[in-house]
């Protein structure tokens, strides 16, 4: 990603991404080195990046926004040490680095995907504390938490987790096909723009725009990750290749093959636009963001 604002709002999360965690005693000191660690590895952080530019497109400075935006790339990060395990996709490198159970034990990467998860909510509500004498305020961040625990609860991340796994080694149809990819990422996506936008106090019928953005921004992302998975090249990802074929996984190359895969994300990624041409140069780092997703499709 080379777009000056999308690079501008990363380079916010990432110096204060670390700074956020809370404090922890010395006597658990591996916890904190453990979630560091994986922090600390890189990536996109996309997730974080929406929520602010969502902020900022509806006025909200994004510095007031660091708490939430953090904590979504607290919860994106957990997932991912979890997924990494092995009694679920068993990888040994993730952005390029060895995964978190490799360097520190599968017990304490569990844990440390606990302690990510749980130092997202003791961030965000730790921020509202703030907002007891500004009612309004602090209903927008309230908002804005249900928005990112729902985007990664029983009725979102994990859930789409659950019917991917038990769609493992067996012929899935197009419809759980797009429930698990909905679920399991493109909810993440929208509890960031959706939690971002409750934050920034946007009208209803801007929230139902944003959400069916961020609908077909998540299942395009996702479409786009399988795609990678057989044609992407290791060194520029940072991970293996292939893991979906290895566990058997649904995915849209494998039901579908290459070419009706880069049609479907495409006209995904075309709706996606379509949704933002109303916001002209507001939306610049949400269509930087499909233009990232088009130009690995090449």
């Amino acid at each position: 990603m080379t777009n000056v604002e999308y690079l501008r709002l990363k380079d916010m999360v990432e110096d204060n991404l670390v700074d956020f965690l809370p404090e922890v005693d010395h006597k658990s000191i591996t916890l904190h080195d453990a979630m560091a660690y994986s922090l600390s590895a890189g990536g996109k952080r996309l997730r974080p990046v929406l929520l602010l530019a969502t902020c900022e497109m509806f006025g909200m400075k994004a510095k007031e926004a660091l708490p939430y935006a953090c904590a979504i790339e607290y919860i994106h990060t957990y997932s991912l040490i979890h997924d990494d395990l092995p009694a679920m996709d068993d990888d040994d490198l993730r952005r390029g680095k060895p995964t978190n159970h490799k360097v520190f034990g599968e017990a304490m990467a569990i844990l440390a995907g606990d302690g990510l998860l749980h130092s997202a909510f003791e961030v965000m509500t730790k921020d509202m504390l703030m907002y007891f004498d500004n009612p309004e305020k602090l209903q927008h961040r309230a908002h804005a938490c249900y928005e990112i625990a729902k985007g990664c609860g029983v009725r979102g991340m994990v859930g789409g987790q659950v019917a991917d796994i038990e769609s493992e080694n067996k012929q899935c149809s197009r419809e759980m096909l797009d429930y698990i990819h909905l679920n399991k990422t493109a909810e993440l996506i929208s509890a960031a723009i959706l939690g971002g936008a409750a934050l920034a106090g946007a009208s209803l019928e801007e929230r139902q725009t944003l959400g069916n953005y961020a609908e077909a921004l998540g299942l395009a992302f996702q479409i786009v990750d399988d795609y990678l998975d057989v044609c992407g090249d290791e060194a520029q990802m940072g991970k293996h290749t292939g893991s979906d074929a290895r566990m058997n996984k649904s995915t849209y190359p494998a039901l579908y093959g290459i070419e009706k895969t880069v049609e479907r994300a495409n006209e995904l990624l075309d709706r996606a636009e379509a949704l933002m041409a109303p916001y002209y140069d507001e939306a610049e780092v949400f269509n930087a963001v499909t233009e990232e997703l088009r130009s690995q499709l090449k």
